[in-house]
């Protein structure tokens, strides 16, 4: 039953738009709702839908919260003009990215002014035809909630680890907030119907203003190749998992095809948070990270953004520059100042204050540079609004007075803050002057302005004019940054400091001031080096590279999706991998006559998610039922031990057992248990077992299973990552120790075991087929069913057997495991339900053939 809370919820996210064929739509702006779109129809889940025809070039769509466009109204107050928004990083990729490959570029996006309805048919078609960009037209009410509201009082405060513990702190969830979020998304979504491709087009998403668009774009088209950036940071599971619709977000990340993260660390999140909510596992493959979902491989990115070269160049090149630079040299150096620089948006995590204070401690403790150096702040409008904003700035202007008011005088100003707006060529022109630059952000996705300093400091032949420089001369920078901002990794030469401690960093600015000339020259030499070779188009091109790499099978593949509202996704599987039809195989299994049935027991016949592991009554009647059909021979298959099996399945007289992974055989109940390989010496458990005690009592929650011929390691009760990193560390252990002896070391889910060499699954379905064949009989029927790597040696002895003579001729074999995963078998079925159900449908037909011989 669906919550009341999710009710309406899933109506929007359920919905789909109506195939559009070859007509372009128009998306109606009309809300029923405020929040609720109106033209929410239900469509089919494939790919058969053509878009607008394609282009010769290849194309791709960026699609971001704000179009990289600056809209101005005419003076007279009738029509618009329009212009590139030179400082837009998803302009700055396509020029970039344009000396790399012919690449058509189309954007999709919201205006950042208020565009009234009378006006948007003209916008969106001067837009469109003149700068290849799709407006999306967001009502104020509907953008209030989802800008202001979810976006930036609850998601933007969490990825940067801040918890709603108060109204005041990032305020409650809201789930109206929510619902705004998924609807502009939605918005986005029908947007982008208008102008793609599905079958050439590249699909680009950037941020966390659009999370759950893939959602939206994987449902209508199974195929889409799509890629997703975060450009903030992406916070650890114990911060995440508070927010209340976190595996929603979660999943609809999953229906991109290649996900994107500045750091390691973020990306290290994400996979924990998929491992943790979700129960996915990632590996990496020839330097690919990679997760498995639902048969798809969802790539991860790792690799951080950079700056525009040909821009910084420009910008440093123009006249305004130049005379901003001599006017700040006359204002600083001329002066015998020194400048330490910060630019910041004036947020609470940009770390404004603490950098205040560190200058202050500086003062304090160092007194030769009092009246000698300079902090200019230079403090950029903030993008969010609210009472947090209001307090930062005041704590910064207070700060500053205190500073001012206790160590200035005689024309020195310890601090100078800027409030107001500069044009890029003035902040071009103070990193050109600012000795050091001082980023101290407590949390920060990226920052490029490292970046840009590095490169105005690189400078050019008229700058060195104006600075008195020699051009052949060495150059030089220092940087202080913060441990908590995406770009401190990739700048190894910065001084890294953690910015709530407010006395290492007024040392670290000592330390910049004071370090010797070939030492900052040195430093500077390896961030110019990385900086300039690592740019915005290098980023771009490398994402869109994998994107193309991680997209190449998708023809190959055959997609559906499965799942309603926010929790649909898309199952791509092999062309030869199918469910198994319930119909398919009860007419098969009433048409044939020897009949051999092996079936796995935990994850199979019984849920792996199950405390008590026994078998259920029901499931004892529908052994017996199928063991009293004489026409069938059927096997439980497990790698539980042959006490437990004899006691669970006592019951069941006819019923063929193999314990521990087909150690142990019998043909039925009262039969003696027969070994399938020589009796094997368990001396090595007194080498095994210490070890896995060891790694027991290191790991809370794990457990040692004694069988009689094999030893099981199992963590399915502990922290999955340490339980994870744990198995490895024991199965590189075990297999050391045991190098010399006759055993087997193996990975499972969430254990490790050991058993005697040759001992698989695939010998008891060989015994099976075997011991037949000598009583004259070949099986013109033959099931198997399993779920995890140890089953698949059957499904393996299976397919070879059809290639044989163990089989009757045109017999019905049916390989099939649980789950929609890469299988050697040929079929599936979704859970262990689907299994009972087919397994009650052979029941009820062996109960039938039972009655109808008894009757005759």
């Amino acid at each position: 039953m669906v919550s009341r809370s999710y009710s309406n919820l899933l109506e929007l996210a359920s919905g789909e738009p109506p195939s559009i064929g070859r007509i372009r739509r128009r998306i109606p702006r009309v809300m029923t709702v405020a929040g609720i779109i109106s033209d929410l129809d239900d469509d089919s889940d494939s790919d058969n839908s053509a878009g607008p025809s394609s282009s010769p070039r290849d194309r791709t769509i960026v699609v971001a919260n704000h179009l990289p466009i600056r809209a101005h109204r005419r003076p007279d107050g009738r029509g618009w003009t329009f212009s590139w928004d030179e400082d837009s990083l998803l302009l700055q990729l396509k020029d970039a990215i344009g000396d790399h490959c012919d690449m058509e570029f189309i954007y999709v996006g919201c205006l950042r002014d208020e565009i009234p309805p009378a006006d948007q048919d003209e916008v969106s078609q001067i837009l469109l035809d003149t700068f290849k960009c799709v407006p999306a037209f967001l009502p104020p009410d509907l953008l209030a909630r989802f800008y202001h509201g979810f976006c930036k009082q609850q998601l933007w405060p969490l990825f940067h680890y801040m918890l709603p513990l108060s109204p005041e702190l990032g305020g409650r969830f809201d789930r109206s907030l929510w619902q705004a979020y998924v609807s502009v998304n939605k918005i986005f979504a029908d947007k982008i119907l208008e102008v793609i491709n599905p079958d050439d087009d590249f699909v680009w998403v950037h941020d966390y203003h659009l999370m759950v668009l893939p959602t939206f774009l994987r449902k209508r088209f199974n195929r889409v190749k799509l890629g997703f950036f975060l450009h903030s940071p992406f916070p650890s599971s114990e911060i995440y998992k508070t927010l209340p619709v976190r595996e929603e977000l979660l999943r609809a990340l999953l229906n991109s095809d290649l996900i994107g993260f500045h750091t390691f660390d973020y990306a290290r999140h994400f996979l924990s948070c998929c491992s943790r909510m979700l129960g996915l596992s990632y590996e990496s493959k020839r330097g690919y990270i990679g997760l498995e979902y639902y048969g798809r491989t969802v790539s991860i990115k790792i690799l951080p953004v950079g700056i525009h070269m040909g821009q910084l160049r420009s910008v440093l090149s123009l006249p305004e520059t130049e005379a901003k630079v001599a006017e700040l040299i006359e204002q600083f150096r001329d002066r015998g100042r020194v400048m330490l620089l910060g630019v910041d948006d004036m947020d609470i995590f940009k770390g404004i204050s603490l950098k205040l204070l560190a200058m202050e401690e500086l003062l304090k403790q160092h007194a030769e540079w009092r009246g000698k150096v300079v902090l200019v702040q230079i403090a950029n409008p903030a993008r969010g609004r609210g009472k947090d904003v209001r307090e930062v700035q005041e704590e910064t202007h207070a700060t500053a007075k205190r500073i001012n008011d206790a160590y200035g005088g005689n024309g020195y100003e310890p601090v100078i803050l800027i409030n107001d707006p500069l044009q890029f060529y003035e902040r071009m022109a103070y990193y050109v002057v600012a000795e050091c630059c001082l980023v101290t952000a407590v949390r920060d996705g990226m920052n490029l302005i490292p970046y840009e300093y590095i490169i105005a400091r690189q400078g050019n032949e008229n700058l060195d004019s104006v600075l008195g420089l020699n051009p052949s001369s060495p150059r030089k920078s220092m940087l202080v940054l913060s441990e908590f901002i995406g770009c401190s990794p990739s700048l190894s030469g910065a001084i890294r400091v953690n910015p709530w401690n407010i006395e290492a960093v007024a040392d670290a600015m000592v330390y910049a001031l004071e370090m010797s000339e070939p030492e900052k020259q040195l430093r500077h030499e390896k961030h110019y080096r990385y900086v300039s070779t690592h740019d915005v188009g290098y980023w771009a091109n490398s994402f869109l590279q994998d994107l193309a790499r991680t997209c190449r099978d998708h023809s190959r593949r055959r997609c559906w999706g499965i799942g309603f509202g926010l929790g649909f996704r898309v199952v791509a599987l092999d062309s030869n991998f199918r469910k198994l039809a319930m119909e398919h195989i009860v007419s098969a299994y009433k048409r044939t006559k020897t009949r051999a049935i092996l079936l796995d027991y935990d994850g199979t016949l019984m849920p792996q998610a199950t405390i008590n592991k026994s078998p259920s009554s029901r499931s004892i009647e529908i052994l017996n039922s199928l063991c009293s059909d004489t026409n069938n021979v059927v096997f439980l298959v497990s790698a539980r031990s042959r006490s437990t099996l004899s006691e669970w399945f006592s019951p069941c007289e006819n019923l063929g057992m193999a314990a521990e992974h087909g150690y142990f055989l019998r043909s039925k109940r009262d039969a003696e248990w027969e070994t399938c390989i020589p009796v094997a010496d368990c001396g090595w458990k007194q080498i095994a077992e210490p070890v896995m005690n060891l790694y027991t009592e290191t790991t809370d929650g794990s457990t040692i299973e004694d069988k009689e011929t094999a030893l099981v390691w199992s963590y399915e009760d502990a922290d999955p990552d340490f339980g994870s990193c744990q198995a490895k560390e024991l199965l590189d252990h075990l297999e050391s120790v045991l190098a010399n002896e006759p055993v087997s070391v193996k990975s499972g889910p969430h254990i490790v075991e050991v058993k005697p060499q040759g001992v698989s699954k695939g010998l008891v379905a060989q015994r099976l087929l075997s011991v037949m064949q000598e009583r004259g009989l070949s099986p013109d029927f033959m099931l198997c069913i399993g779920d995890d790597r140890s089953d698949e040696d059957m499904f393996e002895v299976i397919s070879h057997a059809m290639a044989g003579s163990s089989l009757g001729p045109g017999a019905e074999v049916f390989a099939c495991t649980v789950g929609r995963k890469p299988s050697k078998a040929k079929y599936y079925l979704d859970d262990t339900a689907e299994i009972v159900r087919l397994m009650q449908g052979l029941a009820a037909v062996s109960e039938q053939a039972v009655r109808s011989s008894q009757t005759i």
